[in-house]
């Protein structure tokens, strides 16, 4: 077994660093899970109370992996061992690393497979295969091309092999080089799509909902699942902070970046908000759907002969969701690539080739079973990644010393803020909305 140490490998430039780290946050949580999740929560309400999460639980948690990732230099599961051996503290403790390595893994597994999907949809959308769309024969063609089981596996190998290059190329030459590349043109499509949905959309309906709150329709299983959205996108309790954080240089301000990155992953998510309710709204689509938003409800707008330039709108569509899709996955997949790499003595184009491979074995049985998806989703999204959340701000506010982060952080009213969040709001909030979100939702 190779000795395990610090990584030597570090981000190439703060703003390398910061489009990954915020390519990372961007995904699909924005475009497929985050409209569905709020139109079936109430909209306004259910974005208020994300907005809440994000600040309150997200931000001190994603400053809270960054530090301990950088402290340690090692990988989560590795680092977290290494900072309670300092504290003198039980290894038991990783534990908590272990919660979210397996999140990232089990919600990598299905989001590939979703991704897979949207490959499919964007020859579909370029060639109007939308065209003349109804509710029941956009359903039949997403049934169809789910259904076909060789194209899709198809898609799902060429995604993971993509991911698996990039990743296998390391953190400078592969996923820093992406990001810089990938999302600058995310930006760019993303603002020409809201551009175009605010002109030919029904805007006002879309602002009422996103921006005008039902308190009424709010429960604790908004509550759960507002702090599972907030976590999904920032992409905070599942360890990939960590992960990022331990190729930070020390030149790097870790509240300012973690700032930056949470601010950006919420700004993109209301933005796709803005991009995907007005056309939901204005060709008479469900903005409480569920998933099938996403694959039946926009390609039926998309099709009609009432939205101009609707097939290169939907193929640009489709084509931003897979750039913001390819981004997060590349994270995902480096948790478990920096651990094998470090602990197993494998390098790192084995680890990344096995990896994808025992991905692609896994999305295969999706791809026959498309049903186990949603239950993944929601296991991950509103028990894993809460649950770990909590086990890291507990972890780092009340085992590790102050000292231990400071050097990380800083002295003064940051850290003072940051400690008083991890202790006093994030683990009793977090608790309470788990268990009786648990209790409410099932």
């Amino acid at each position: 077994m190779a000795a395990i140490g610090r990584k030597t490998d570090t981000w190439g430039s703060r703003f390398g660093f910061i489009m990954a780290a915020v390519g990372s946050s961007v995904g699909l949580g924005n475009f497929w899970r985050f409209p569905f999740t709020a139109g079936e929560n109430g909209g306004g309400a259910f974005i208020v109370i994300y907005l809440a999460c994000v600040v309150l639980f997200g931000l001190p948690v994603l400053m809270a992996e960054y530090g301990m990732g950088r402290k340690s230099g090692m990988s989560a599961v590795e680092g977290i061992h290494s900072l309670a051996r300092a504290e003198s503290k039980s290894a038991n403790w990783g534990f908590v690393a272990w919660v979210g390595s397996l999140a990232a893994f089990f919600i990598l597994t299905f989001y590939m497979v979703i991704s897979a999907w949207v490959i499919a949809f964007i020859p579909q959308a370029f060639s109007g295969g939308f065209e003349g769309f109804t509710a029941e024969s956009s359903g039949a063609n997403f049934g169809e091309t789910i259904s076909n089981r060789g194209m899709i596996l198809w898609c799902l190998g060429g995604f993971i092999a993509v991911n698996t290059f990039i990743v296998a190329r390391g953190v400078k030459g592969g996923i820093e080089r992406a990001a810089t590349i990938l999302m600058p043109l995310f930006f760019i499509l993303l603002l020409g799509i809201v551009a175009f949905a605010l002109i030919n959309g029904d805007a006002a309906k879309a602002a009422a909902f996103l921006l005008q709150p039902d308190f009424s329709k709010v429960t604790f299983s908004t509550f759960l699942a507002a702090v599972g959205q907030a976590f999904f996108s920032i992409g905070v309790g599942s360890c990939l902070m960590i992960t990022y954080g331990a190729y930070l240089s020390r030149e790097t301000n870790i509240p300012k970046s973690s700032a930056i990155v949470a601010g950006a992953d919420t700004m993109v998510a209301l933005i796709a908000g803005f991009a995907i309710f007005p056309i939901v709204f204005a060709f008479g689509a469900d903005p409480a759907g569920g998933p099938s938003l996403f694959f039946v409800s926009l390609p039926i707008a998309f099709g009609s002969e009432a939205m101009p330039m609707g097939t290169l709108i939907g193929g640009a569509f489709f084509t931003l969701a897979l750039f913001a899709a390819l981004t997060s996955s590349i994270s995902l997949m480096e948790v478990g690539v920096s651990w094998l790499e470090e602990r197993q003595g494998v390098n790192r184009w084995g680890a990344a080739l096995g990896v994808g491979f025992v991905l692609f074995m896994i999305g295969a049985g999706y791809v026959y079973s498309a049903d186990y998806i949603d239950f993944a989703d929601m296991i991950t999204g509103t028990v894993m990644l809460p649950l770990c959340g909590l086990l890291v701000a507990v972890f780092s506010g009340w085992v590790l010393s102050r000292d231990m982060l400071t050097s990380e952080f800083g002295e003064g009213t940051v850290m003072n803020l940051w400690r008083f969040a991890v202790r006093w709001i994030v683990p009793p909030a977090i608790g309470v909305i788990l268990v009786f979100g648990i209790i409410d939702k099932f």
